[in-house]
């Protein structure tokens, strides 16, 4: 079947824009979206086993990784809907429907707008240490972080980058990082290589990103998920405490939480195999 020379347009526009890579062997299709201040290549420990089963879509959000920086725009991407379009965009163009959705933290969130606007692009949620809300509203929901907090991290953002991503980093990857090199972990080389990627984000793109997934609050989008959902939370999470993931399993239908015993926000690079293990078990239940 020939592809409409439109379409052969679009998809040349949005690879360029967005990085877009896709790969593997199998007719169903999952994508793999990256958190705040990272890029696709945080995924790597998971491919080797997804792409044997599925066709993988990786991409990075404009202005993070090796995305087209110069496609960047203020009034689209100063909240969470421009991401979720840009998606959007790559599955019509790609012709991609009824896709298993795998979001990293806000990107979660980015698949429950997504859900909500284009119920038919995505047959499945995979939410790996996802949060609706990371403010403490009231008795009855607690995020984590006082606003006052929220907004001190996003003041030293603007002023002192390179000190955000060393407080931000070693709070994301559930590590700190070493004085003496001597007495590095084994884990410290992914401290290093989330605050390289934080540092390579020009703060003109991150910080509006930054405001948009840490100070809006998207409770109101859980019931509308209408499909099958797993939770996958880290046991030991200075960003999404266990409270949160409770919280979601109670407010999602058709949902699964597994509790992942582990330090920090990546479970998909820290955990790798126990994280394939919760998906393979969750797909063949669903």
């Amino acid at each position: 079947m020939q592809i409409p020379p439109k379409r052969i347009l679009d998809q040349a526009r949005l690879s360029k824009r967005n990085n877009v890579k896709i790969l593997g062997k199998g007719e169903k299709v999952m994508i793999l979206a990256h958190g705040f201040g990272s890029n696709q290549t945080m995924w790597r420990f998971l491919l080797p086993k997804l792409k044997r089963h599925y066709k993988i879509v990786l991409f990075d959000y404009v202005g993070s990784g090796l995305s087209d920086c110069r496609a960047y725009q203020e009034n689209r991407y100063d909240c969470l809907d421009g991401y979720a379009q840009d998606i959007i965009e790559i599955c019509d163009a790609f012709n991609l429907q009824d896709c298993i959705f795998v979001g990293h933290s806000i990107s979660a969130t980015v698949g429950w707008i997504i859900n909500k606007q284009r119920p038919d692009l995505i047959s499945h949620h995979i939410m790996v240490c996802p949060s609706p809300c990371f403010i403490n509203i009231d008795d009855s929901y607690s995020g984590g972080f006082d606003m006052a907090d929220l907004n001190a991290l996003i003041e030293l953002m603007s002023q002192d980058y390179l000190g955000w991503g060393q407080c931000l980093a070693p709070m994301v990857m559930g590590h700190e990082l070493s004085v003496d090199v001597t007495q590095s972990s084994e884990e410290e080389p992914m401290v290093w290589e989330l605050l390289n990627s934080f540092c390579a984000t020009d703060v003109t793109f991150s910080l509006p990103f930054a405001k948009a997934c840490f100070c809006s609050d998207n409770r109101h989008l859980l019931k509308h998920i209408n499909r099958p959902s797993l939770i996958l939370q880290s046991s030991n999470d200075l960003l999404v405490n266990l409270e949160v993931a409770e919280f979601m399993a109670r407010e999602i239908p058709n949902n699964r939480l597994d509790i992942i015993e582990s330090k920090g926000h990546c479970l998909h690079m820290t955990h790798p195999a126990n994280v394939i293990e919760s998906i393979k078990r969750f797909l063949e239940e669903n």
